[in-house]
């Protein structure tokens, strides 16, 4: 059975499952699903087109599949898609799609501190952590297990790899490729992400992989097509290895310098 505030409001079209907490001052409007075992703290707002799924923490402030702060939006229906057993702390800010996309997706296993924003049609992945008033502009996409500190700043349409780790008070306007440490100002290579993949259990044979693919494409004279080449010709083959070369290949805005 949930538990609702008597002072809270959720309208009559909201779709609710069982055993969540609606704390005092929360709003839920109509076109919203709502799954299992969610607590909702005092004072939080939960939009057109929210889908939320189970075992969800929102803390004070939060508002949830916003309107996007886009003025191509023109209230056309579109949703927020948010997985499970994320931790959404004081006045995160998710919007909802746009027609571009029709929906802003984040997965399962987040951590996303105090005041972050997320923009419409962001696709934020698995496992990540994003800091304090980090802002991601619309259409940025976020690999799984990405570390991204506090006040970063995020162009419109970039694409964060897995598994990184971003300096707080960075802003980037091109891809960061995974793996990799990302900072100082302008943002730069600042080498692989050692600890963060030792801690995900990667061997040492494998982190050398990736070292030895990121001083092919950072410290040589190579253009980018003669320096994937180059990877696929020296370096064995692996899913890990595979991802850096289909991530740069892929990169619509470049890469970091």
């Amino acid at each position: 059975m949930n538990q609702i505030s008597p002072l809270a409001y959720i309208h009559p079209e909201a779709k609710l499952g069982d055993n969540n907490v609606i704390g005092p001052f929360c709003y839920i409007d109509r076109d919203t699903v709502i799954g299992d075992n969610n607590v909702f703290q005092n004072s939080v707002t939960i939009n057109v087109g929210a889908r939320i799924g189970n075992n969800n923490e929102v803390f004070p402030g939060a508002s949830l599949s916003t309107k996007p702060q886009d003025l191509k939006f023109h209230g056309e229906e579109t949703i927020c898609e948010i997985g499970d057993n994320n931790s959404i702390r004081e006045n995160v800010t998710i919007s909802r799609g746009t027609a571009s996309k029709g929906c802003t997706k984040v997965g399962s296993n987040n951590l996303l501190m105090e005041n972050m924003h997320i923009a419409h049609d962001c696709v934020v992945g698995n496992g990540c952590i994003i800091g304090n008033s980090t802002k991601f502009a619309g259409e940025v996409t976020v690999d799984d297990n990405a570390i991204i500190s506090a006040t970063v700043l995020i162009h419109q349409f970039c694409h964060i790899g897995g598994y990184v780790m971003v300096q707080g008070g960075s802003r980037t306007s091109q891809d960061i490729p995974p793996y990799i440490i990302a900072g100082k100002e302008p943002i730069r290579y600042a080498g692989v992400n050692l600890i963060g993949l030792r801690r995900r259990g990667f061997s040492n044979e494998l982190i050398q992989n990736i070292h030895e693919a990121y001083r092919i494409i950072y410290q040589s004279s190579n253009t980018r097509a003669d320096a994937l080449q180059l990877i696929k010709e020296t370096i064995p083959l692996s899913p890990e290895i595979q991802y850096i070369i289909d991530f740069v290949e892929a990169s619509q805005r470049g890469i970091i310098k």
